[in-house]
């Protein structure tokens, strides 16, 4: 289990971040908005340029969390710069919505630009790796202190890649051990399994596959020979931040299409009574309980379930 961290530890280390943030924001700031726009009414330029098209105050001041008297106030300058332009609405005539002149364009674009070379200077010093990692952790802060709903983001399928296999044993070990209290056994058994795919797997009719929201890695699931007429899915694992987004749904139902395409007339999978999460994703899938057999494994009694699906 990961080790848990104190709320007053947690506020001084988010404090301490704010600050290193707000610097280094504070300085890029000053080197993009050599310009004729305070920092405010960039912002409001950007989200004008690419917020939805019918745009309106009320709109942008959620978007940024800006006061509507200071939005206000800004949204006055840029319009008596001749920045933006307020139009009726289509829907509505009495409702005005906010768009930027031709002049507005022009200054979103060099505003932009000016961001966008700034941000590459800033990032590019940094390895591929560091800014994968870097980016990952973005989207963590955005989604834990956001405070917003989240557009729907789709889960996407991918192919193993080199690291892929150290990361579903860490996570997986993890998650039964804190969730069920499941031992290194179950551990043990993971790598032996994962070490014995990585060594000897056919790609033509053996295959794991990731599953990914966002670039973040959140499932995984392998399907291997049983014998020349049947596939066996193996560790199918969902992250508990992803459950209810049909991941799980997803990584079974590509195991069967593959398995299928790839000649197998059946598919099938050992699991124990206590998931009931994935249970119900193989009974969805058309999955038929074959047998049970009590047994004593990960230092826990348990029910172990053969389930089967004919394709």
């Amino acid at each position: 289990m990961t080790e848990s961290t104190s709320l007053p530890r947690a506020v001084s280390e988010a404090r301490r971040f704010t600050r290193f943030y707000t610097s280094f924001v504070d300085a890029l700031s000053d080197r993009m908005l050599r310009s004729d726009f305070s920092l405010p009414q960039a912002r409001v330029i950007h989200e004008i340029a690419t917020g939805p098209r019918q745009v309106q105050a009320a709109d942008i001041a959620r978007a940024l969390r800006m006061d509507a008297g200071q939005l206000s106030r800004v949204l006055a300058s840029l319009e008596e710069a001749g920045v933006v332009e307020r139009e009726p609405t289509e829907a509505n005539a009495k409702r005005l919505r906010i768009a930027l002149t031709e002049t507005g364009q022009a200054a979103f674009r060099s505003l932009d630009g000016m961001s966008t070379r700034q941000m590459s200077a800033a990032l590019g010093v940094l390895t591929p790796e560091d800014r994968t990692r870097l980016i990952r952790a973005m989207r963590l802060i955005t989604r834990l202190l956001g405070n917003r709903p989240h557009p729907a983001v789709p889960v996407e399928l991918r192919a193993l890649e080199p690291g892929d296999l150290g990361w579903v044993i860490r996570q997986q070990s993890r998650l039964y051990a804190a969730e069920y209290g499941w031992n290194h056994e179950y551990e043990a058994l993971v790598t032996r399994i994962l070490g014995d795919f990585a060594s000897q797997h056919d790609p033509s009719c053996e295959r794991g596959w990731i599953a990914e929201i966002d670039g973040d890695p959140v499932g995984a699931v392998f399907v291997v020979r049983k014998d020349d007429r049947t596939a066996q899915l193996r560790l199918l694992h969902v992250e508990g931040a992803a459950r209810g987004r049909g991941v799980g749904s997803q990584l079974v139902d590509q195991v069967i299409t593959f398995s299928r395409g790839a000649g197998y007339q059946r598919v099938e999978l050992w699991t124990n009574d206590v998931l009931r999460a994935a249970r119900r994703i193989y009974i969805q899938a058309g999955f038929q309980l074959m047998r049970e057999e009590a047994h004593h494994s990960f230092g826990k009694d348990l029910n172990g379930q053969f389930w089967g699906l004919d394709l």
